[in-house]
């Protein structure tokens, strides 16, 4: 496109932009450090900006809708009426935006009663008599029947895909018509579904298409339907009126009561200091220096700057000193250079200004570790050569300790080689007073210490530092680069092939490939760790972090290389065991449907159970046309037959096979005959640990078959596992943190709290609590905790929803204090935007205020449980780091090796096991310090099984 024409004017439909924005970001929203989610105000405000950088528009505006459409709700009551609830994010969007707009000085634009769509259709033809070529930025396919010569559809790209022109051409194209303004008649033929136009009945797009070849319009077609053949004709002539009112919704108006004045939309120089007001209350680092840029001129065409804001392009060295604000932002402009090289603010690494050099002589990385030596903090990044920890290499390892500056150290692929380079590196690794800085450290950490080089002193990992200040978002460096940095770091497959048989690695390239790849990570990691660091301090965030998080990562780097032993031959007795068992139920359930099927296919049980069986007149069909029959809805109908159970106890056993019995010995690794699971600690947003590869939390221990696995994992020779676990822990802390006195005086006097609860709630004394008030009272006493209410309860208890109603009442009558604590807790949410455990862990909770009643209740079941969940996960993450010590400072021989939610797992040489189990017991009753106390319960075995 030519940016000399000065007759260019571009109008941004400006929902559909915000909803675009919001979308594109809708798995990784963008959240400020205080839980508002941004993402709205974010992807519309970077288009626009990304829009003027581009295309250099002479004239701009933007267009709202403004009020209820009513210039077509008046003919058609439900125009419209199926679009969902606007999200929240987007409502809170609107006044930023305004805010942005009114400080770029662009004019935003809307008529009370009509779209934007008639608003822009309106301007755009005012605008074509003036001689002006319109761009309607907007990716709505309703716009292409305003398309002429002079009027056009500026289409967004979408996820980084470059934007597209449609002129009259395209639309023809496109719709296969001989004219732009049958887009109304193809609209009016199939109906649109997002804006609930009706349409005719039976006509898709295949056959709009169609009808526009033979008839060209509608009016046209329903003069003629005696040549439509069969059924359809029927369905056409039954909807003809239909269809004549869907072409009068689908018309975009172009004489909405709106005048074109062109000075109005001249594109001017923002007011760069109120914009940045509002962006440092979004935390939108970068995109100011965008927007800087996006004015600056470009060395090719200084005249684009020309009366930006109707000053002429500005002479600075003139001597005049009385020289207005205006032309004191151009003045910046004519320093751009020097602007340009004091933001760096790029979008790749080939327009990025940076050093990254590689030291690959003995001699060089003499000189690079003397240089390290001195620096207050270093960010490094251990390329390796596979994704598994225990069997890669490292190819090199990169250093940072300024933007764009950053060395490579390439490794010898000959192992002894190698190690000597590390050698050379190892008074870095164990110097204590260097922060070494890493993306996911304990990787490096761990592949590190393979090679024998233990990573010592304060340590800092960009991903939990992230994780801690948006728990709920995602922390790969990739993505925080682009988010934060506004960076988009180079992609390996560009380097070594898309994923494959066929793919290299880093070890086929060069070393200056190499360097130009890895050295950009250490880089990035130490952009995020400047940004990151001061964060956690703004947000009381620091103890957490350097005392809890990274002491923690220390600890599970060595429970991760120490791994667990697998007994194998118990594993392919259990899967014969369970193959037999899944034979057996399988003939129950063929005997009782009357007939055999595939077990495993959705399709052949649904048309079992609701076309032959009958279950349940009302049942639910996916997409795909067949009938539902996920677990929960298997549940409810238990009672209806008794081939569920059998049905629900088979996918049971079958996953026990396939995930756990058949699939762990293959994760066994060949040299040391252990299975080595990794823990993250930035997966799960409530705090707790998740395990993966193998995800060893997951094994179902509720049922006897569930419990038998657990007998696959051995102590080695002459040792025993050990197992120590919280009992109630979530309970007790409940107690703590609501300061709950009865609850607080039944622990404290060692009381069974079901029983104690169900003596208060059916008030009879603790001895003649029955087993089936015990377990409601158990059930009640969980339920709370996860905000279930009555229906819920009604559900797992067998009571009627009533009696679960009393039942949930006369419990906050018992614990009065904690119905207060839970009232406190959404309160405190709604104001603050999150909660906190008692480690000062933070859960925000964007829709906590939110107009929708099931989004912001489920927030305010968080807002409840993300405390106590949280609690209880600060509490054995304290426990795990002060035995860690013990066991160290003791010599003890004892080593750790898995977490399991409330649940430790240790193998120790049978001549400690009574030692270390009193230190177990005694460092994780006393983690925190609390008046209600904390119970373990510790056993010892030959294996998990036994031990617990």
């Amino acid at each position: 496109m030519s940016h000399n024409n000065d007759k260019r004017l571009f109008l941004i439909d400006a929902y559909a932009m915000i909803f675009r924005g919001y979308y594109a970001l809708i798995r990784s929203p963008r959240m400020t450090s205080d839980g508002k989610d941004t993402s709205a105000i974010f992807g519309f405000t970077n288009s626009l900006i990304e829009l003027i950088r581009r295309e250099r528009p002479s004239h701009l505006a933007v267009v709202f809708d403004v009020g209820v459409a009513s210039v077509r709700t008046v003919d058609f009551a439900e125009y419209k009426a199926n679009r969902s609830e606007t999200p929240e994010a987007i409502k809170i969007a609107i006044p930023y935006i305004h805010s942005i707009l009114e400080a770029m000085h662009v004019p935003n634009l809307g008529v009370e009663g009509y779209e934007a769509d008639d608003v822009i259709g309106t301007i755009a033809c005012k605008a074509e008599k003036e001689g002006y070529t319109t761009y309607m930025v907007t990716p709505d396919k309703d716009f292409a029947q305003l398309v002429t010569d002079k009027i056009k559809i500026y289409k967004p790209g979408i996820k980084g895909a470059e934007f597209e022109i449609l002129g009259v051409e395209e639309v023809k194209a496109k719709y296969e018509i001989e004219d732009p303004k049958q887009v109304i008649d193809f609209l009016a033929m199939m109906g649109d579904s997002v804006d609930n136009i009706p349409g005719l009945d039976g006509v898709g797009e295949k056959t709009a298409k169609k009808f526009l070849k033979e008839y060209g319009n509608i009016e046209n077609l329903l003069a003629n339907t005696d040549q439509i053949k069969g059924k359809l004709r029927e369905k056409v002539e039954a909807s003809a009126e239909r269809g004549i009112l869907s072409k009068k919704l689908a018309t975009i108006i172009c004489d909405a009561p709106i005048e074109f004045h062109q000075e109005q939309y001249d594109l001017e120089i923002p007011d760069f200091e109120q914009v940045k007001t509002v962006f440092d209350e979004l935390e939108f680092r970068r995109l100011y220096e965008n927007l800087y840029r996006a004015f600056a001129p470009s060395s090719t065409d200084s005249s684009d700057v020309k009366n930006l804001a109707g000053f002429e392009q500005v002479n600075v060295n003139n001597g005049d000193e009385s020289r207005t604000a205006t032309t004191m932002q151009l003045d910046l402009f004519a320093n751009y250079e020097e602007l340009d090289r004091a933001t760096e603010t790029k979008t790749t690494i080939e327009s990025n200004d940076h050093l990254y050099q590689f030291a690959d002589t003995a001699e060089a990385q003499r000189l690079l570790v003397k240089n390290l030596m001195k620096q207050r903090a270093v960010s490094f990044d251990t390329e390796l050569n596979s994704l598994n920890e225990m069997e890669a290499d490292i190819v090199g390892i990169s250093f940072c300790y300024r933007k764009g500056l950053a060395y490579y150290v390439p490794l010898s692929e000959n192992r002894e080689e190698a190690l000597q380079t590390l050698e050379i590196f190892r008074p870095f690794f164990e110097k204590d007073d260097v922060i070494k800085i890493a993306h996911n450290l304990k990787v490096d950490f761990k592949i590190l210490q393979q090679y024998g080089i233990q990573v010592r002193g304060a340590m800092f990992d960009t991903m939990i530092a992230h994780y801690l200040l948006n728990p709920d978002g995602r922390h790969g460096l990739d993505y925080l680069s682009e988010v934060f940095l506004q960076y988009k770091p180079v992609a390996i497959e560009t380097l070594i092939g898309k994923k494959g048989k066929k793919q290299g690695t880093l070890r086929d390239l060069s070393v200056e490939e190499q360097t130009a790849y890895v050295a950009e990570d250490a880089d990035i990691t130490w952009q995020l760790y400047e940004l990151f660091a001061p964060q956690l301090k703004k947000e009381d965030l620091e103890d957490l972090f350097y005392k809890v998080e990274m002491p923690l990562m220390e600890v599970l780097a060595k429970m991760e290389l120490e791994g667990v032993s697998l007994d194998k031959a118990w594993l392919e007795q259990e899967s014969r065991d369970l193959e037999n068992d899944l034979r057996a139920l399988e003939k129950t359930i063929f005997e009782l449907s009357g007939e055999e099927f595939n077990m495993n296919s959705p399709r052949q049980l649904g048309e079992i159970l609701f076309d032959k069986l009958q279950l349940d007149p009302k049942a639910k069909k996916t997409k795909t046309g067949q009938y539902a029959t996920s677990e929960d809805i298997l549940q409810k109908l238990s009672s209806k037959h008794e081939i569920i159970q059998h049905i629900l106890e088979y996918r049971t056993y079958q996953k026990l096979k396939s995930t756990y019995v058949d699939a762990l010995p293959l994760q066994i690794d060949k040299d040391d005959n252990r299975v080595h699971t990794t823990f993250s600690q930035t997966t799960a947003a409530t705090g707790r640990l998740a395990s993966v590869n193998p995800n060893l939390q997951n094994i179902p221990i509720r049922t006897l078959r569930g419990q038998q696995i657990r007998g696959a994992f051995v102590a080695g020779e002459g040792k025993k596992i050990i197992s120590a676990d919280y009992s109630q822990i979530e309970l007790r802390l409940i107690a703590e943190i609501s300061n709950e006195e009865n609850m607080i005086q039944a622990f404290q006097d060692g009381e069974d709290i079901h029983a104690s609860t169900a003596s208060k709630l059916f008030n009879i004394p603790l001895e003649e609590v029955s087993k089936t008030q015990r377990s409601q009272a158990k059930t009640v006493n969980f339920g709370i905790i996860y905000g279930q209410g009555a229906f819920a309860l009604a559900e797992q208890t067998g009571l009627s929803r009533s009696e679960a109603k009393q039942m949930i009442e006369a419990y906050f009558e018992t614990y009065p204090r904690l119905k207060k604590y839970m009232g406190e807790q959404v309160v405190k949410a709604q104001e603050l935007g999150y909660v906190e455990t008692v480690l000062k862990r933070k859960r925000h909770l964007k829709d906590i205020n939110s107009a929708n009643f099931v989004v912001k209740a489920h927030a305010e079941r968080n807002a409840v449980n993300a405390p106590i969940q949280g609690s209880a996960a600060d509490v054995i993450k304290l426990a795990m780091i002060k035995i860690d010590k013990k066991l160290t400072e003791q010599n003890l021989q004892t080593k750790m090796l898995l977490q399991v939610h409330d649940e430790l797992l240790f193998e120790a040489p049978i001549e400690e096991v009574e030692e270390v189990t009193q230190l177990i017991r005694a460092e994780m009753e006393s983690a925190l310090e609390t008046k209600v106390p904390l119970l373990v319960e510790v056993g010892a075995g030959d294996n998990w099984l036994e031990a617990h």
